[in-house]
Parts: structure tokens; C-alpha cells; sequence
């Protein structure tokens, strides 16, 4: 089964960290990364997807970011 999970966060070191994070954890990256403005916030989001090669069938019960 593939595993997909969608990683969002302001701009920051942080939010590169959570991204390196899952690519140490064996996710790869999954299309291009996508950048906005919050207006609400008024700072920059990035968000990136990436997907994983995990055993087992799909359940909602799933715990994505501990795979």
C-alpha cells in the first residue's frame, strides 16, 4: 500500500525540518512543494506532499506519522 500525507507549515526552518524528517523516515517527495500567502496571518505557508511504501491495507485508523 502507498501512504500519502500532505505536510503544511509557515515558512520557516521548522517546517524544512518536518519535511527532512519524513524523507529520513523513508517518505519520498511527492509533486511539487506549493507556497501562499495567509491572509489571516499575513505570513507564507508551504506545504508538500509525500508518499510511502508501507505493508498492510488501508485503514482510517491509520497513524500516518508514525510510519
Amino acid at each position: 500500500m502507498q501512504a500519502y500525507r500532505f505536510l503544511t507549515g509557515e515558512d520557516s526552518a521548522a517546517f524544512c525540518h518536518k519535511v527532512t524528517a519524513a524523507l529520513a523516515q523513508g517518505w519520498a517527495l511527492y509533486g511539487a512543494p506549493a507556497y501562499a500567502h495567509d491572509p489571516a496571518s499575513g505570513k507564507m505557508r508551504c506545504a508538500q506532499a509525500v508518499v510511502k511504501d508501507v505493508e498492510g491495507d488501508y485503514t482510517p485508523d491509520l497513524k500516518l506519522g508514525e510510519l
